[in-house]
């Protein structure tokens, strides 16, 4: 039977850490510059918060902010983004490239589900070639309820998809694995809290283990 796996991008497959903090200081230093803000850049909150969508980071991040200075922010921080993924400052975790030609070779489908943007997602899979592998990459920006679950689910109905995990690293990736009756892989990296982790079926901390996890069956509902 095939066995299809959906991944998340962001601390699953790509090391945001990387380009996070150098990414966020420019943004903030950009707000300073239009006295927009006058304090610290707030990476840790930031760390705590990793995974929701976009529009939901500069409401936490920047609370007594306008809709406009949010929007005007949030299209700035993209554009840095990207920059630093084609300058070549971020990076895959490790093993990313071997994990999923062993999932090809083993009659895998390979699917990318992440909150980030459109724009963003295409750069990383254009950066490192994960078209080589991945069928496709799916934005929560295709999603009007901006629900992991939903975009998860979007890609089953897609596909015809009846047996698959979900591999991720914070909760909206394991509660998206759960309410559509797959297997949840906690991945236990950078951004990954352990409260969350207990949830998942599985936890992994790197991405080779895979190889001895498959295949994964479709949680029974009973």
């Amino acid at each position: 039977m095939s066995q299809s796996l959906i991944f998340d991008m962001d601390g699953t497959l790509f090391q945001t850490e990387k380009i996070l903090e150098i990414s966020l200081e420019d943004t903030f230093d950009r707000l300073r510059s239009l006295n927009e803000w006058d304090r610290a850049t707030p990476i840790e909150k930031y760390r705590e918060i990793m995974g929701v969508p976009l529009p939901k980071v500069w409401e936490a991040l920047l609370p007594y902010h306008s809709d406009e200075v949010r929007k005007e922010t949030d299209a700035y921080f993209l554009e840095v983004l990207i920059k630093n993924i084609r300058y070549g400052k971020g990076a895959l975790y490790p093993n990313v490239k071997e994990i999923f030609t062993h999932l090809k070779e083993n009659n895998c489908s390979i699917y990318i589900a992440s909150n980030g943007l459109k724009e963003y997602l295409n750069a990383i899979v254009n950066h490192y070639n994960l078209d080589n592998w991945v069928t496709e990459t799916f934005s929560i920006q295709q999603i009007e309820s901006l629900n992991k679950s939903d975009l998860v689910r979007s890609i089953i109905v897609k596909y015809g998809i009846t047996t698959a995990a979900v591999v991720g690293d914070r909760l909206s990736d394991i509660n998206a694995a759960k309410d559509n009756g797959l297997v949840a892989i906690g991945c236990n990296f950078d951004f990954a809290q352990s409260d969350e982790l207990t949830k998942a079926d599985i936890v992994i901390n790197d991405l080779i283990e895979l190889k001895t996890l498959l295949p994964v069956n479709k949680k029974d509902d009973h």
